[in-house]
């Protein structure tokens, strides 16, 4: 009978995986039709075709471009950036045992706002980085300033992020005074834009990064399953289980990290995608890190294309900021996490 309702399980999972491959490609199609110029399924299929290797599609240039160049790769890269956001709360979760951790808990969004800061108000650096990779430098320096003072404080869970709250009042104080001696009207209304998150700036070569380091991260983690599953018992349980609880945590870390780096560095920080939705998948699969992973990857790729999509055309011609409408609904989905919480005790 148990292995029977194993078997039961594991066809149903299949089966929700299958589901959410399916939503996420006929999200993509659909989001990419939604905008100021109105485009159907049938085009938008016919010239991804055409730029694939099929025959090219018979619209004009300039709808051409509009899908290929400007709507796609944005939509590709939500996709990306929900799929690793939710795979990183749900690691970091297990990892520091705390069911309210999230990817930014490290400090790495303020390391990135201030590495963008200092490019975009100071021009450090200006000629030879731009904006993303100044991000993606700045997401590091706090990561490794918080692997520092965790380590020199002893290394636990409850360290680490007691340490990445630190690096995050650090960086936001210095952006913040950045903002407000440097900047001019124009320069801070573009800042605390970013800030919010945007995919309005999105290229192929954002869709190709993200999409690497996503996947090196997906594989990292995915081989790593039973060890997140045995810290779920607590560090000693897990040593005695086997687990190098040192390497394994440096390691996860590690992948997080440079995940969360490359998600803000081109989009900006969203918040409330790696917080909220790995819960959702733990309702629907179970704890386990084998089945976990892979849903909270699928269900937060699912919901930021749709987030984008609303960010995009609510009060078209202007645009929202991504993380103002991940926020508008992570809020009250926080707030029900808080009060199951309270009710368990």
């Amino acid at each position: 009978m148990t292995r029977l309702r194993l078997r039961r399980n594991s066809a149903a999972v299949a089966g929700l995986w299958v589901f959410g491959a399916i939503a996420l490609t006929a999200s993509i199609a659909c989001a990419i039709t939604l905008g100021p110029a109105g485009l159907s399924v049938a085009e938008v299929t016919s010239i991804v075709f055409g730029h694939l290797g099929g025959p090219p599609a018979d619209v004009t240039p300039i709808r051409d471009g509009i899908v290929w160049n400007l709507r796609l790769p944005r939509t590709v890269l939500a996709a990306l950036c929900g799929a690793g956001l939710g795979l990183c709360g749900a690691v970091m979760q297990s990892m520091l045992r705390n069911p309210l951790a999230d990817p930014f808990v490290l400090g790495i969004s303020s390391g990135a706002s201030t590495g963008a800061v200092l490019i975009v108000v100071l021009g450090i650096g200006s000629g030879a980085i731009g904006l993303s990779s100044g991000a993606f430098l700045g997401a590091v320096v706090s990561f490794v300033l918080v692997l520092l003072l965790a380590h020199l404080a002893g290394g636990t869970p409850d360290r680490v992020i007691l340490a990445g709250v630190a690096a995050t009042q650090l960086f936001s104080a210095i952006t913040s005074f950045v903002v407000i001696t440097s900047a001019d009207p124009e320069q801070t209304r573009g800042v605390l834009f970013w800030l919010l998150g945007s995919l309005g700036g999105a290229d192929w070569f954002d869709v190709m990064m993200c999409a690497a380091v996503v996947a090196v991260g997906l594989v990292t983690c995915l081989t790593h399953t039973r060890s997140l599953d045995a810290f779920a018992f607590g560090e000693d349980a897990a040593s005695s289980l086997g687990v190098n609880v040192l390497r394994v945590r440096l390691t996860l870390l590690l992948a997080t990290a440079l995940m969360t780096a490359a998600i803000v560095s081109v989009a900006g920080a969203i918040g409330f995608v790696g917080l909220v939705l790995p819960h959702a998948a733990r309702a629907l699969v179970g704890p386990g890190h084998r089945r976990l992973l892979p849903t909270s990857a699928l269900i937060g790729a699912v919901f930021l294309v749709w987030v984008d999509t609303v960010a995009r055309t609510a009060i078209a011609p202007q645009e929202l900021p991504a993380g103002v409408v991940t926020a508008l609904v992570g809020v009250p989905a926080f707030a029900i996490i808080l009060w199951k919480r309270k009710g368990r005790r």
